[in-house]
């Protein structure tokens, strides 16, 4: 299942653009190393979070779907 994350961000029921913005406020949060794991149902996440973790230099671990569920974890890089 990965590390284990640092912190966890819930944005079940939250709806584009919300989860973009908590991803980019929890990753800016982070020290370098921290995992940032996040939930998501929002179909708009499944390339929204990836976009703007590589756009911000940041790393995907891993991205696992359960049904409509979507659950990343990010690695804070820089």
């Amino acid at each position: 299942m990965g590390p284990k994350p640092d912190r966890v961000l819930d944005c079940i029921g939250l709806y584009c653009p919300i989860p973009i913005l908590k991803v980019r406020e929890e990753l800016d949060k982070l020290s370098v190393g921290q995992v940032l794991e996040v939930w998501a149902d929002d179909p708009a996440a499944e390339e929204d979070i990836p976009r703007l973790t590589k756009r911000i230099g940041q790393e995907i671990l891993e991205i696992n779907k359960d049904g409509s569920r979507l659950r990343f974890l990010l690695k804070k890089v820089k």
